[in-house]
């Protein structure tokens, strides 16, 4: 299933660098644009766009108008602009080139996931807000997560980028909202406020080839490990097991193209009791054995 994005008629003039089109991603799109010194037309877009600067320019200012208001702003890296659906540019300016910017675009269907899960009122995807230049570590961590898979695809692409998109979006809806959706999703599970989702992560990052316990990543949030664990998947998309589990398995498919060390040891290294064991959940992850996986990519 290919979704189709709007990128084409919004950025006539700017250069496809990388596209997800084709790629059989079903619920987010993707595209690394290029962007000359431009000014664009109105478009009304038909699915979420997150524009997220990978390579700015400190000399360019990129202004548009839509839903009432001009907004300005510098398109360094980690700005990011959003577009919810329905509500369309009426002008775009760049003043200057942008050498790299991602574009992700979210279909409706993947809020109305989250509306049944959360029990969300009205239509979540078209309460995100129009802005520009923000700043949100969560959304340009999850993105360059998705940008490293758009430029190096494996089998496991697919299942990362669907696990992304659902994260995604419930950042929008979290912290990126007008109507009573941020408000409905978070008195559901009182999600986590950035500075400890940032030590937490940073606390898996450090220790991942320790063992991690829900205890554990509670205490450093300061909750009982039964809130943590609700706010958590609320703020990531995903329960904190998966996420280590994910974590894991991304640094096992690093050391497997390293091709430094035994199989056996990056198996243990994953916290797999056995090689054979690592071998079978490997294999239902990508659908390719570890050694399968090595072979291609080194």
């Amino acid at each position: 299933m290919e979704l189709h994005t709007h990128g084409t008629r919004k950025y006539p003039t700017s250069a496809v660098l990388r596209s997800s089109a084709a790629l059989g991603w079903p619920t987010i799109s993707a595209e690394l644009r290029s962007h000359p010194a431009s000014t664009m037309g109105a478009i009304v877009p038909q699915h979420t766009e997150i524009g997220l600067i990978v390579s700015g320019n400190r000399n360019c200012l990129v202004t548009r108008t839509g839903a009432g208001q001009t907004q300005q702003a510098v398109p360094t890296a980690g700005a990011i602009w959003l577009a919810p659906i329905g509500v369309g540019d009426d002008e775009f300016t760049i003043t200057a080139p942008v050498p790299q910017s991602l574009h992700l675009y979210l279909p409706e269907t993947l809020f109305h996931r989250l509306k049944d899960d959360f029990a969300l009122p009205g239509r979540p995807a078209h309460s995100i807000r129009f802005v520009a230049g923000v700043r949100d570590p969560v959304i340009r961590q999850i993105g360059c997560s998705i940008l490293s898979e758009l430029i190096n695809e494996t089998t496991a692409s697919r299942m990362y980028v669907e696990i992304a998109a659902l994260m995604l979006a419930a950042r929008l809806l979290r912290k990126h909202c007008d109507s009573g959706t941020c408000r409905s999703i978070e008195s559901s599970a009182r999600s986590l406020d950035h500075i400890r989702l940032r030590h937490v992560l940073d606390y898996i990052d450090t220790n991942i080839e320790s063992d991690l316990t829900l205890a554990d990543l509670a205490a450093i949030a300061g909750y009982s490990p039964f809130h943590f664990a609700r706010k958590f998947a609320l703020a990531m998309g995903i329960s904190p097991h998966r996420y280590i589990s994910r974590m894991r398995l991304e640094n096992a498919m690093a050391e497997l193209a390293a091709g430094k060390l035994p199989l056996a040891e990056i198996a243990l290294n994953a916290h797999f009791s056995s090689q054979a064991s690592f071998t079978r959940a490997f294999h239902r992850a990508t659908g390719i054995t570890p050694k399968e996986y090595q072979r291609r990519r080194t």
